[in-house]
C-alpha cells in the first residue's frame, strides 16, 4: 500500500477517532473529515442508531454539514477523509456534492470480512465515481490498524 503524507495521515487518523466516538455512543464505527483547500474542516460521524436513520452514515452526514457551512464552489477542491471506503449511497452523495477527492483507510472488502459476511451492497466507491461525468479522485485503502480495530467486536 502507498504511504500517506503526514498531513493526510493526521486527517485520516482523525476520521478513525470520529469512528471510535460514534461507536462509543452506540452508532456504527464510521467517521469522516472534509478539508478545504484553505485548511478549514467539517467533521461528521455515523448516526444510524442515535438518529434512527439508515442514511445517517458518516459521509452523508458530512455532505449535509458541508453543504450548510461551505460554498458549493469550495467542494471540488476539497478532500474527504474517511475511516472506511464509502458505500454506494455515500459515494453518490459525495459525487452529487461535487467533492473532488476521497481518501479512505479500511477497504470495503476488509469491512465485509470483519462483519462476518453480513449482506452488503457490493459496489465499490471507484465504480460509482467512474459512472459520473465529473471526476472524483480516490486514494486508498491505507493501512491504519486503528481503522480495523474500531470494528473488532462491534458487528458480532
Amino acid at each position: 500500500m502507498p504511504e500517506l503524507e503526514a498531513v493526510a495521515l493526521a486527517h485520516l487518523t482523525r476520521a478513525v477517532e470520529l469512528a471510535a466516538d460514534a461507536r462509543a455512543r452506540g452508532d456504527h464505527p464510521f467517521g469522516a473529515v472534509l478539508v478545504t483547500t484553505d485548511g478549514r474542516t467539517v467533521e461528521a460521524l455515523n448516526s444510524v442508531n442515535t438518529d434512527r436513520d439508515p442514511t445517517g452514515h458518516a459521509e452523508t452526514n458530512l455532505v449535509r454539514a458541508a453543504a450548510r457551512s461551505l460554498d458549493a464552489a469550495e467542494l471540488p477542491g476539497s478532500t474527504l477523509y474517511t475511516s472506511t471506503e464509502p458505500c454506494a449511497m455515500c459515494s453518490g452523495a459525495i459525487y452529487w456534492a461535487g467533492i473532488g477527492h476521497v481518501v479512505f483507510a479500511l477497504a470495503s472488502d476488509e469491512l465485509t470480512t470483519l462483519v462476518g459476511g453480513e449482506p452488503t451492497l457490493d459496489l465499490h466507491s471507484r465504480e460509482v465515481f467512474a459512472r459520473g461525468t465529473h471526476p472524483v479522485d480516490v486514494e486508498g485503502p491505507f493501512a491504519l490498524p486503528a481503522a480495523t480495530d474500531v470494528h473488532r467486536g462491534f458487528w458480532s
